[in-house]
């Protein structure tokens, strides 16, 4: 059967309101309490009929997972296509300015992607890992950019020694795995870099910061951002 056949965009449609509704109950009551049952009385149907699509309430939450990767993924895509190529430290701070966009946007979703763990739930590797890393990916892309274009500050960067002999093990991996040819203090300072950019946004997210700490939150993201792309030498 051709998959533009009524049945498959049918289908297809079933899908996308599954996930429609049930980010719209990860909104209002959570990962932990996502129900198959409240998603079918939304979507008007019987329980048993959205069994057909999605067989568990695991299943709904991986629906969730991967869609909100895809969606964050697209923003950043977005966001960084807009930099002309050879500037690097703006299409960083593009990359970094759309997380925070998004997560701001979408708390509920960020949270199931970022925050705590959802008890009894496990993330399977082979759906979650290729839309997970996407942004990380495109950060390692601007990064290897500015490394094979000779920029001066990452240069010095990536000449920094790592230690100890396990983490430099790890670091190979991770070059050989992402095609990065850039040394070992480079990634190592991507890494950092990476890390703390959601530390950044969660901080902000979570309220971790205080509700009067800062006039506007956004002004220690900026500054927080300028220092990140300082830190892998790109200004």
């Amino acid at each position: 059967m051709s998959e533009t056949s009524p049945r498959a965009r049918a289908r297809e449609q079933t899908m996308r309101d599954i996930v429609r509704i049930g980010r719209a109950h990860l909104a209002t009551d959570g990962a932990a309490a996502l129900s198959l049952r409240a998603v079918a009385r939304d979507l008007g149907v019987v329980s048993s009929a959205v069994y057909r699509y999605v067989a568990s309430r695991d299943d709904l939450l991986t629906l969730l997972v991967v869609d909100g990767y895809d969606e964050l993924g697209d923003a950043v895509d977005a966001a960084e296509a807009k930099v002309d190529r050879s500037d690097h430290a703006g299409r960083m701070r593009a990359v970094g300015r759309a997380v925070r966009t998004w997560a701001l946007a979408e708390p509920a979703t960020y949270a199931l992607l970022f925050g705590s763990p959802v008890p009894g739930y496990e993330a399977p590797a082979e759906q979650t890992t290729g839309p997970g890393t996407r942004v990380v990916r495109r950060l390692v892309e601007v990064w290897e950019d500015a490394w094979q274009a000779g920029v001066a500050g990452v240069g010095v960067v990536a000449e920094e020694p790592v230690g100890p002999r396990r983490l430099a093990r790890d670091l190979a991996r991770i070059r050989r795995e992402m095609g990065i040819t850039a040394p070992d203090g480079l990634v190592a300072r991507g890494l950092l870099a990476w890390a703390a950019l959601f530390g950044c946004v969660s901080f902000e997210l979570f309220g971790q910061y205080g509700a009067a700490t800062f006039t506007d939150p956004k002004d220690v993201f900026e500054h927080h951002l300028d220092l990140l792309v300082a830190a892998v030498g790109l200004e």
